[in-house]
């Protein structure tokens, strides 16, 4: 009985991917790929390459430039390198595996893929939690910014970022975190993993980050009727601040319909399809794309700092005390 339904649901998957067909009970790339096949895969690899290529810039531009050596520049570089790390090492396992991972659930690669994604999604937002105490501090607290966030306290925020994602990460996994493409790991530990994960790694940074960005929001207004308030926060740090709660903005649009989904499948009558888990969790994904097209589109010297690296211009000569303009 468990082998018929072990075929039934290998054929159902063959059925709705164009890419996998079924062999000895298991899954396997197919050896003709159609061209739907090799149409989803370019566009994959184009997302994962276009994902490595634009963070890498923002790290590179970070990392090179004096003038962007400041404490909100290295949470941006906290950030782009979880970004860049999902375009090199989730996005290639999720191509690989994004199908078969139901089956394969128990396999070790499967497990390590699932560590890595949890664990980045998961240090992208608690980095996203310390813009948000940083940009609080800038425009709630303008006078006394530069002493409560230095480069010391937003480096030491930074590795509690990775440290707490790392054990998120690797805990819920351990507990059975399960997409719900399983019924066979519909079980109590399954189910609060599923919740508490998500609530940690989710839920909970996005509801501070909310109440912080509408304090900062309420905050501005007031400053903007007061004359005296407006000249102690600079025009630059406001617009610094409102770029960043659009990557907030897009970061939670991107991410919530996977951890609702997630979170409240224990009600649904059936467990999400496989196309819906997938579509999902490469909604999630892409979301690691474009950071770097916010940064661009918002800020003249990262422009600036783009063009320059494009160009190779930085390696003809020593611009790291230029002025980006």
């Amino acid at each position: 009985m468990e082998l018929a339904s072990i075929l039934n649901g290998t054929d159902a998957i063959n059925a709705m991917h164009p890419c996998y067909e079924s062999y000895n009970a298991s899954l396997i790339f197919t050896s003709h790929p159609s061209l739907t096949c090799v149409f989803v895969y370019c566009v994959l690899g184009l997302l994962s390459v276009t994902t490595i290529c634009g963070n890498l810039l923002v790290i590179i531009a970070v990392i090179y430039f004096q003038k962007l050596h400041t404490p909100t520049n290295y949470f941006i570089l906290s950030l782009s390198v979880a970004d860049l790390l999902v375009g090199v090492l989730v996005f290639p396992f999720s191509m690989a595996f994004t199908v078969t991972s139901c089956l394969d659930h128990e396999d070790f690669i499967c497990k390590i893929r699932d560590i890595f994604d949890v664990s980045l999604c998961t240090s992208s937002i608690l980095n996203l939690c310390c813009i948000s105490i940083d940009r609080y501090y800038a425009v709630c607290q303008p006078l006394t910014y530069r002493s409560k966030i230095n480069v010391q306290v937003a480096l030491t925020m930074i590795l509690l970022c990775w440290v707490i994602a790392a054990m998120i990460g690797i805990g819920i996994i351990i507990g059975g975190y399960s997409q719900g493409t399983c019924e066979e790991m519909c079980s109590v530990n399954v189910i609060l993993s599923n919740i508490t994960g998500p609530v940690l790694a989710f839920y909970l940074p996005a509801v501070i980050m909310s109440c912080i960005y509408l304090k900062i929001f309420f905050v501005a207004q007031k400053q903007i009727n007061s004359i005296q308030s407006s000249k102690s926060v600079s025009k630059l740090e406001r617009k610094a601040t409102k770029t960043l709660a659009v990557v907030m903005g897009v970061f939670l649009l991107f991410m919530s319909p996977y951890f609702f989904c997630v979170v409240f499948q224990p009600l649904f009558a059936d467990a999400p399809s496989i196309p819906v888990i997938e579509t999902l969790n490469w909604l999630t994904l892409s979301n690691s794309m474009l950071n770097p097209f916010i940064y661009a589109f918002f800020y003249n010297w990262f422009r600036s700092a783009f063009k320059m690296i494009i160009s190779g211009k930085i390696f003809h000569g020593d611009f790291a005390d230029c002025t980006l303009m």
